[in-house]
């Protein structure tokens, strides 16, 4: 069982409006709702407050948070886009209904839920400011209390705001686009440290600071996305490069293209072998995603031209290794 908890909240009632939370959680919820197949991924419940007649209280936050990490299953997800409040008793995520902060929902009431939690992964994903407090000691900031399967993204450190450009939070925006595909991996899966790769790198040193905190054996997929080649090509290269180091020989059969200028003037160059041209699309296929590179030689077509051989890149050897195994 997959389910995801999505809030947004534009309208408070006591205190100053958001305006571009709402849109940011029907966006993850389009993600989430689906994998990119089209077929079904998460089912979501969504919270929104949009104004006086569509609130999202205390009550009704606290007790969906409840029922998300309750029960078993696989994989349960929050996320939360609106206001966030910090103080010396810790931070608070924000209801529609807050007049001083304080008394929207404890992070380490949510923090406690989540680490009791029976559900094998829980994924807590925070766009509000002074996210980052959540997970942390309440003595001891720096130190995260996390249970086994519980993995927190939020959009900015404790000390920070998260910040919205053009009606639309940074940090969601980036998450947008890792789910929907920018931090795929080569078998198409979307994991939470893809995710946070992918907006650490894009945010840069001066903006504000992703923090993601987990602990894990292994990383959940929050969502299948189209892979850069096809699974069954990705498998059979641990049959080209059968051990570590391997080196692949090449040669012109492998390459089909021949210059117009050969068939006038022969040059002992040998006709090309279909066989070997179709490992050698595979091989170019490995090269352009940072699996493989040649030999002595700048480019693909040289090394098959010039008989030079291709070996594997680190991540090269990383998923040999995985196919080698049956992992794929």
């Amino acid at each position: 069982m997959r389910k995801a908890l999505i809030v947004g909240i534009d309208y408070y009632a006591n205190v100053s409006p958001l305006f571009g939370c709402v849109n940011d959680s029907f966006a993850v919820k389009a993600m989430l709702e689906r994998h990119a197949d089209g077929s079904v991924n998460f089912g979501v419940k969504h919270l929104v407050s949009t104004g006086p007649s569509d609130t999202c209280d205390r009550d009704e936050l606290r007790s969906s948070i409840q029922e998300l990490f309750s029960g078993d299953g696989e994989v349960a997800v929050l996320y939360f886009a609106g206001h966030g409040h910090i103080e010396a008793t810790g931070g608070y995520l924000c209801s529609s209904d807050v007049k001083t902060g304080n008394d929207g929902v404890p992070l380490a009431e949510i923090m406690v839920m989540a680490n009791q939690s029976r559900i094998q992964n829980r994924v807590i994903v925070l766009d509000s400011c002074h996210s980052g407090v959540a997970g942390g000691s309440a003595l001891q900031q720096k130190v995260a209390e996390i249970s086994d399967g519980v993995t927190i993204l939020t959009a900015s450190t404790a000390e920070q705001y998260a910040t919205e450009e053009n009606g639309a939070g940074v940090f969601t925006s980036l998450l947008v686009d890792a789910l929907g595909g920018a931090a795929g991996n080569l078998v198409g899966d979307v994991t939470p440290g893809g995710v946070y790769a992918h907006v650490d790198q894009s945010l840069g040193p001066w903006a504000q600071r992703p923090v993601f905190k987990t602990n894990v054996n292994r990383f959940v997929s929050l969502r299948k996305v189209q892979p850069p080649l096809a699974i069954t090509e990705l498998r059979r290269i641990s049959e080209f490069f059968p051990s570590s180091g391997f080196q692949f020989k090449l040669d012109p059969t492998y390459e089909p293209e021949r210059h117009e200028s050969w068939e006038k003037n022969p040059q002992g160059i040998p006709a090309p072998d279909p066989e070997h041209n179709a490992i050698f699309e595979i091989l170019q296929k490995y090269n352009r995603v940072g699996l493989v590179v040649p030999e002595g030689a700048p480019h693909m077509w040289h090394a098959a031209m010039e008989s030079k051989s291709v070996r594997l890149t680190v991540l090269g050897e990383h998923y040999r290794s995985l196919a080698h195994k049956g992992l794929i």
